[in-house]
């Protein structure tokens, strides 16, 4: 059962959006420099339908796309997740951050609008660095993967 530890409204995740970002616990990736390791243990509340319902009440005019920060453990449960906010809160974008390097292939593109892949390596740094290992997806009308990484690379001063 995919359980969250805690949610908080960001703007640097996905750009252009207003993003509910949703903290998954469980996370079996481990990532040597994680700075939200207190994510490794399976610990927090459920997280299903009814507990977003309930993040689109509360936040739902403030926000402008939900991401699921995680959920490695069960990406067909995070696939079944997407696919309801999809159809039951249409104005809303849906995001996914993975910490493993590859794509599950439990996850249907077409229930998302964006997604993260990569294990935060310290040394390679974030997506605002062009070193970095990991990468940002927006799913197109064919629901094809568009690299946009480079929509957060640091521009030249």
């Amino acid at each position: 059962m995919l359980k969250y530890v805690n949610c908080g409204i960001v703007f640097q995740e996905i750009p252009d959006e207003v993003t509910l970002s949703i903290n998954i616990s469980n996370c079996p990736c481990h990532c040597p420099g994680c700075h939200s390791n207190y994510l490794w243990t399976d610990t927090g509340t459920p997280l299903d339908e009814k507990a977003i319902d309930g993040f689109v009440k509360e936040y739902g005019s403030d926000i402008t796309c939900i991401c699921l920060m995680g959920g490695d453990s069960e990406p067909s449960r995070i696939n079944s997740l997407a696919r309801y906010i999809k159809k039951n809160h249409h104005d809303l974008h849906v995001g996914w951050y993975s910490g493993r390097t590859r794509i599950s292939s439990q996850i249907e593109n077409r229930h998302f609008d964006y997604i993260k892949i990569g294990p935060y390596l310290k040394h390679l740094g974030g997506l605002k660095e062009k070193t970095t290992n990991q990468r940002l997806y927006k799913i197109d009308n064919d629901f094809e993967l568009k690299d946009i990484t480079n929509a957060f690379w640091k521009k030249p001063v």
